[in-house]
């Protein structure tokens, strides 16, 4: 039943999303890489929740807080305060100049070096860390809830592999055929289906702990691990209290800003405002995410008595105790379709930017847009079968799975935040200074982080080198300027007219997790 459901459910969105993108031209880079410049908030919103709140999110946050309790809940409730920022300032800048791409932004700021160097940057990022990252969580998930291992007569890392490469490929068709309105259509409609069925693990867990009453499963539990639920991180936390102010803030800010692989989603907006509403109803969800990827982590600490070596496994552990038979094909269906989200959102990202960023602009010039596409195409299988390839070495990553998707992010997430903060903000930082400031934030990150290794968190060290690049960048345009101020052209590609309740609904975003943090203190 369980496999029935799950083939059904699959095949459904699959069909829907063929449908909605039938008439779509993806023989165009509009069509294919921006769907057209034609999604409306909604699709925004379903489409950013989904990319992010895979399984990675999902395995590897709920992992954390098996170990570490409720301090994990930051990297979803900050980013709600990210998603306000990005409404406000970034996406009205992006819309402005009417770019496709992050890097295209930066070479209209900074020039051609700059945007290649960053494109490089983002796919070396997707390839090494995302792509695999997604693909590891997702396998190992499907594997717990469904006994693949058992099923196949292999060892788990055996029938990781085979795993691994079955989404691997699905998605890269999903992916690399379909373009981005294919993924945003498929991503809303899972999203419904991954929030509805990501609510349903915490209840029925609580409900087991609590012997049928949810209420008194939640007060079981709160009274049997206080320490779990005090939201402040001491010095040996996964996430320190005082990381909020430092390196929290900026991945946050890099990943819902100025990551290609989500802001894309916004970027395809038919206008600013479909935009801005999407990224503020994305927000306002955003705040509730803890519930599905940080309780049910503490709630297999509970029932599994802190007995999982494992952490990564503990989510899927967890919905496979508690979660009725019947439901199971349901919500492997919507975690396939969560981990075929970031798989090919990344990927469709991945090649968007080698189409239009190194294709287009390095090996054929004259390239029609149906040549960049093909082309693109053909980097994506090629970054598919790299990343599927090296995915299963994943397994027992010491910290789990979600730490090292972050530590490893904090090599381009630092310096590509820096520059494009400074440029929309300072009209005299010149192209040289964020070329020298990017490398030197990479280099230097990557040799404290894995050579030196200090006693530091590395969410302090990102803070620390992210004020470190802007100075280096102000110090070297203070003594050789831009000869003219950068001025940006309005482009006329969509209107930017902002949405007219932005304002009070933006700040009663931020004050909703201001409130979440002082109740929970």
């Amino acid at each position: 039943m369980g496999i029935i459901s799950f083939v059904g459910f699959t095949l459904l969105v699959a069909i829907i999303a063929w449908w909605s993108t039938r008439k779509t031209n993806e023989n165009t880079s509009d069509g294919y890489f921006l769907g057209g410049r034609s999604l409306t908030g909604p699709v925004i919103a379903g489409s950013l929740l989904l990319t992010n709140l895979s399984t990675e999110q999902i395995v590897g946050m709920n992992g954390v807080s098996f170990r570490d309790g409720l301090p994990i809940m930051a990297y979803e409730v900050i980013a709600a305060i990210a998603m306000v920022f990005t409404a406000f300032v970034l996406l009205p800048k992006y819309l402005t100049v009417g770019i496709a791409t992050i890097p295209q932004f930066l070479e209209k700021r900074y020039g051609k070096t700059t945007k290649t160097i960053v494109s490089l940057l983002f796919l070396l990022g997707y390839a090494i860390s995302m792509l695999p990252t997604v693909l590891y969580s997702g396998a190992l998930a499907i594997n717990s809830m469904f006994d693949i291992p058992e099923m196949l007569g292999m060892e788990p890392v055996a029938a990781l592999w085979v795993t691994v490469w079955s989404i691997g490929i699905i998605g890269s068709i999903y992916a690399i055929f379909g373009g981005l309105k294919a993924v945003a259509v498929s991503d809303s409609i899972n999203a419904v289906g991954l929030i509805i069925g990501g609510s349903l693990i915490p209840v029925f867990g609580l409900m087991y702990i609590g012997d049928g009453n949810m209420f008194d499963g939640l007060n079981i539990l709160t009274t049997s691990l206080p320490e779990k639920f005090d939201i402040i991180g001491g010095p040996d936390s996964d996430v320190p209290f005082w990381t909020l102010f430092t390196g929290m803030i900026i991945v946050n800010f890099y990943y819902w800003g100025t990551n290609q692989a989500i802001i894309q989603r916004a970027l395809g907006a038919k206008n600013l405002k479909e935009g801005q509403k999407g990224l503020l109803l994305a927000a306002f969800i955003k705040i509730l995410g803890p519930i599905i990827v940080v309780l049910p982590g503490i709630i297999a600490f509970y029932i599994f008595n802190g007995d999982i070596p494992n952490a990564d496994e503990a989510y899927p552990m967890l919905v496979k105790k508690v979660l009725p038979a019947a439901f199971i094909g349901f919500f492997a269906a919507v975690l396939f379709g969560a981990i075929l989200s970031s798989f090919n959102s990344a990927l469709n990202s991945s090649v968007t930017l080698f189409g239009l960023d190194f294709y287009k602009e390095y090996i054929n010039k004259d390239a029609s847009e149906m040549k960049v596409v093909k082309a693109g195409k053909i980097f994506g299988v090629v970054l598919a079968v790299f990343s599927m390839a090296i995915a299963p070495m994943l397994y027992g990553v010491q910290g789990g799975v979600f730490t090292y998707l972050q530590q490893l992010n904090g090599t381009h997430s630092v310096p590509i935040l820096a520059i494009i903060i400074v440029g929309i903000f300072s009209k005299r930082v010149t192209g040289k200074s964020a070329n020298i400031a990017i490398l030197f934030s990479a280099i230097t990150y990557l040799i404290i982080l894995y050579v030196i290794k200090p006693d530091i968190h590395f969410l302090h060290l990102m803070g620390l080198l992210f004020v470190l690049t802007i100075a280096l960048m102000f110090i070297i345009s203070h003594f050789k300027p831009r000869e003219t101020a950068f001025e940006e052209e309005y482009t006329k590609q969509v209107d930017i007219t902002p949405w007219k309740y932005l304002k009070p609904v933006g700040y009663t975003v931020c004050t909703l997790v201001i409130l979440l943090y002082v109740y929970l203190s």
